[in-house]
């Protein structure tokens, strides 16, 4: 039973009682160390409670978001209970909520059908032919870079020749930065094909600027430093607000636009196919006949 302890058999027994009392206790615990507050029968746990709050508060913040949230759960929970036991026309919400879950699958089924099937239809030259046509439509409305970004260490042997080689970017310099980074970065992308949000690419970056057009605009290379790494941007290319987004952008509106433009005789042609099946199986019966 245990390690180290001899049990008589008659005492079998009381060791296993004891055994599933103290599991069955360390689970209630467990159990009660997630709950936060309970308003009759319903309890808010910390892990409901994780997953409504936004992420990434500073400490003060997330105590006030908190409290506000608990005392909103608390003040929601006792005003729906004396609501329910006091509101006269029951019958008639009980009719809107089944009305708005109705209305609800419904739409879903639709979203997840048109999706499905037009999603299919629609091929790659497609949305391609449609953003050449129409490319003025699809401006930006944040800065877009291309180029390359490292973050290393600095303890990290050969600074000076990874400076030089992220200025370059030549291909022998790309080819040196790929084999230096597999052991000294603690961050590499080189994205020369692909553009990147330019104010994401600075969440990693030690110093906040105030304006990412002028930054863009008057440094092809930048450097910084802070007390653990050296930190090289080499900006190739870059797109501002206003300017036309790249197509790898604008794809998913493309999208969006394309299907929309289909989905009204789509769905029409469905809704009556599905009459016209239902009506031929005998699934509909008119008494009136």
């Amino acid at each position: 039973m245990f390690m180290g302890l001899r049990v008589k058999p008659a005492m079998t027994g009381f060791y296993l009682c004891f055994c599933l009392f103290v599991f069955s206790c360390t689970q209630e615990s467990a159990k009660n160390a997630e709950n936060i507050v309970k308003v009759g029968n319903e309890i808010l746990t910390q892990t409901e409670m994780d997953e409504s709050l936004p992420p990434f508060l500073n400490p003060e913040d997330s105590l006030m978001a908190t409290e506000h949230f608990i005392r909103m759960w608390i003040n929601d929970h006792l005003l729906y209970d004396i609501a329910q036991k006091n509101i006269s026309d029951k019958k008639n919400i009980d009719q809107l909520v089944e009305n708005y879950r109705r209305s609800l699958v419904i739409y879903q089924y639709q979203e997840q059908l048109v999706n499905e099937k037009l999603g299919k239809e629609i091929r790659e030259q497609d949305l391609v032919n449609y953003y050449q046509a129409n490319k003025d439509k699809f401006q930006l409305d944040k800065v877009l870079i291309q180029g390359l970004f490292l973050k290393i260490p600095v303890d990290a042997p050969q600074i000076d020749k990874v400076r030089a080689w992220s200025k370059s970017i030549t291909p022998a310099s790309i080819t040196n930065i790929e084999k230096y980074s597999v052991q000294n970065a603690a961050s590499y992308d080189y994205f020369e094909d692909k553009w990147l949000d330019f104010n994401e690419l600075m969440d990693n970056w030690p110093v906040d600027y105030n304006n990412d057009e002028e930054v863009v605009k008057k440094n092809k290379f930048i450097e910084q430093k802070d007390e653990h790494y050296y930190y090289f941007l080499n900006i190739t290319g870059y797109l501002l607000p206003g300017d036309n987004a790249p197509f790898e952008y604008a794809e998913p509106i493309v999208k969006e636009i394309l299907i929309n433009q289909k989905k009204i005789d789509f769905l029409r042609k469905t809704e009556e196919d599905l009459y016209n099946k239902a009506l031929k199986n005998g699934q509909i019966k008119f008494y009136n006949e």
